[in-house]
């Protein structure tokens, strides 16, 4: 390893521990002001100003990983899920420290930073190793592409915050009225969601941990140009205990878990994406791991996680929580419209000279900019604001992470080498 690499991993390692600082003193300037012996205000005023120091600390750590690694590898550091989920969270400091600068906000600090430790941890959940760059991605495409398509995401992040936060703050649980409990529900599904991604993390940085393995040999079929079938044996290397095995697979290898020493079931067949039984398997160990966090919290709060945080919201205007989930997605929008589907047709007409062709990860980008196209409409021309744009907001977004994670990781494509 380069000099370069080694400066680039404590750089990295140095932004995680300086976001997880800024999120913990944003954390304590909102719920700690009950308890404070300062006025309300300046006790917030106090330590957000440190926790959007310590950020922006952390942001420039985190650029100076960016560019050291881009030094040392000799590309672009955006060409797998490790390097692009991380540039994604510099992405979203970046759209979060312009955001507050206009809006002084110390709230979005508590629910936006919380947001980038998670991507850049899941982002560490991949392999860090510099890769060579594939023909395909050998371009200048690459980098003007994938970091504007980022930074439009990242201000669609920000506004999930903020419009997150907008539907806690409204929530009303002194009512017991059908429209007042289905409101509570939802948001505390979406709040689920975001334990179930927390969950996953647990799992996987657990067992690896704790050094669990399990190895099966994978039969695979396929048919050359020549029109012969061409048989393959491939070896799948898991980190958690297989509750699902590859499909058309054998055992070669496998630590016993609570007594399980063989796998409950095969991943269906038509999960034809890179490692696809293994990733199967991933998500329903985040699923498992994740309500069980989930009923802990329940049980150690006795009451929803989000009538936990709705106290500490007191004093915030719903409106300018609209109005700065709004002004986020209005910024990225054509960010996003310029990254994700301008330059990526252009890069594409280039590279498999074709401007369009119905790959998966295409479909969703274009989903993703019909959804935010829809959100501008609305807001614009029909006056939705409050608690409908809200939900729009953190819909859209949760359309962004499935583009991200789910098409990239289990549905096979041309960009299937972003899940690698």
């Amino acid at each position: 390893m380069n000099q370069w690499l080694a400066f680039s991993e404590n750089a990295f390692l140095a932004a995680f521990f300086l976001y997880c600082a800024s999120f913990i003193v944003y954390a304590v300037a909102v719920a700690g002001k009950k308890w404070s012996n300062r006025a309300p205000e300046a006790h917030v005023k106090r330590w957000g100003k440190i926790g959007f120091i310590l950020a922006v600390v952390g942001w420039i750590a985190h650029l100076a990983f960016f560019f050291t690694r881009w030094k040392g590898a000799g590309h672009i550091p955006t060409s797998n899920m490790y390097e692009f989920m991380t540039f994604l969270g510099m992405a979203i400091m970046l759209a979060f420290i312009i955001v507050y600068l206009i809006y002084r906000k110390v709230m979005l600090g508590a629910f936006a930073l919380p947001l980038v430790v998670i991507i850049i941890a899941y982002a560490s959940v991949f392999p860090s190793e510099v890769q060579p760059l594939i023909p395909a991605l050998n371009s200048i495409w690459l980098s003007i592409h994938v970091t504007t398509a980022a930074l439009g995401e990242a201000f669609f992040a920000v506004g999930f915050a903020a419009a997150l936060v907008h539907l806690i703050r409204v929530l009303d649980y002194s009512r017991t009225d059908k429209a007042a409990r289905r409101s509570q529900k939802w948001t505390e599904l979406v709040l689920v969601f975001i334990v179930i991604v927390i969950g996953f993390l647990v799992s996987v940085f657990g067992f690896r941990a704790a050094g669990y393995e399990a190895q099966f040999s994978q039969e695979k079929f396929r048919i050359d140009d020549a029109g012969q079938e061409q048989t393959t044996v491939e070896r799948v290397e898991y980190t958690l205990p297989p509750i699902v095995a590859p499909y058309n697979s054998e055992t070669l290898e496998m630590d016993s878990f609570i007594g399980m020493d063989k796998p409950l079931f095969e991943a269906p067949s038509w999960m034809n994406g890179v490692n696809a039984g293994r990733k199967l398997n991933t998500i329903i160990w985040s699923i498992l791991s994740g309500l069980i966090l989930y009923a802990l919290i329940r049980l150690i709060a006795r009451k929803p996680i989000a009538a936990v945080i709705r106290p500490h919201l007191e004093g915030i205007d719903p409106d300018d929580l609209d109005e700065i989930a709004y002004r986020a997605i209005a910024i990225g929008f054509p960010v996003f419209t310029l990254g994700a589907l301008i330059f990526a047709m252009i890069w594409a007409q280039i590279a498999w000279s074709r401007f369009w062709g119905w790959d998966p990860k295409e479909v969703w980008a274009l989903i993703t900019w019909l959804f935010y196209s829809a959100y501008l409409h609305l807001r614009l021309s029909r006056g939705w604001q409050g608690t409908r744009s809200a939900w729009l907001a953190v819909i859209g977004f949760i359309v962004v992470l499935f583009t991200l994670i789910g098409v990239n990781l289990v549905i096979a494509g041309l960009h299937s080498y972003a899940g690698v």
